[in-house]
């Protein structure tokens, strides 16, 4: 990965940050964005203190224009982009049934649409370098969660639309890896949107029986390495999506019951 141009999106905090610092110390040349401008400018101050090769660019993976310039800014400051990952995300916790449907209506406009959008205006370059395409899912994009329609939609949507871009550029070179970590020490909960859209506050699970986002940062490396085609993590997340594809009727009913702990996740 060495003075491979990566653009991480979201690269502020969270698995981001880490892919970021973990890249970079690689010797990987680095471009993060995020929609604060003042946790951006933080995240990068802190990047180049460790040595990493860093600009930042504040931007909201939901505005389509705002890809374009990303992708400009990269050629401009870099001259080329190899790699794209695709990690800004958002999620929500409301059962569907009391959900605003603006809310859904966000989360797939950042998680989803964010990815095309960053996508389309990277991939000229990533092909003519043959280089990867990274979509950072979840497990929730391959089994369904009580409380999370809008996360899920966009997840099963984002496997979906990898798997398309896989095939088509089946003989240009390019890699494409779909990572889906499992329950992740982020900040990514406590930002999560309600059911009116605002923001949640406190994670409603324990953070500290998680994988870290240093963890799932080194995993992800060494399958853009390797360039893998896909990854699942953690041993609760791998059992997940087996028992989901083999037995759903039993998945539905676990599921349940180990969402069904969380506020917000079941039928009162």
């Amino acid at each position: 990965m060495r003075d491979k141009v990566v653009i991480i999106t979201g690269g502020s905090s969270g698995i981001g940050y880490a892919l970021a610092e973990k890249f970079g110390r690689e010797g990987s040349k680095i471009l993060i964005t995020g929609r604060n401008g003042e946790e951006l400018s933080k995240a990068v101050a802190q990047l180049a203190a460790r040595g990493v090769t860093v600009v930042g660019q504040q931007a909201d993976v939901s505005a389509e224009a705002e890809n374009q310039a990303m992708a400009e800014r990269a050629m401009r400051e870099f001259g080329r982009i190899d790699i794209l990952i695709n990690n800004a995300g958002i999620t929500m916790r409301a059962l569907f049934s009391e959900v605003d449907l603006a809310v859904v209506k966000k989360v797939m406009a950042i998680n989803f649409f964010g990815v095309l959008y960053a996508t389309k205006y990277c991939l000229p370059e990533i092909t003519r370098n043959r280089g990867s395409i990274v979509g950072i899912s979840s497990i929730a994009g391959y089994r369904g969660l009580p409380g999370r329609t809008g996360y899920c939609a966009s997840k099963f949507a984002l496997n979906g639309f990898l798997e398309v871009l896989r095939t088509e550029l089946l003989t240009t070179g390019v890699h494409v890896l779909t990572a889906s970590p499992g329950f992740t020490a982020s900040n990514i909960r406590k930002r999560a949107l309600s059911r009116d859209g605002s923001a949640q506050g406190e994670s409603p699970r324990n953070e500290e029986d998680m994988m870290s986002a240093e963890e799932v940062a080194t995993h992800i490396y060494r399958a853009v390495v390797r360039r893998k085609r896909s990854i699942v993590l953690t041993a609760q997340g791998k059992f997940a999506v087996f028992l989901n594809k083999w037995w759903p009727a039993l998945a539905d009913r676990m599921t349940y019951r180990v969402m069904a702990r969380e506020p917000l996740s079941k039928r009162s």
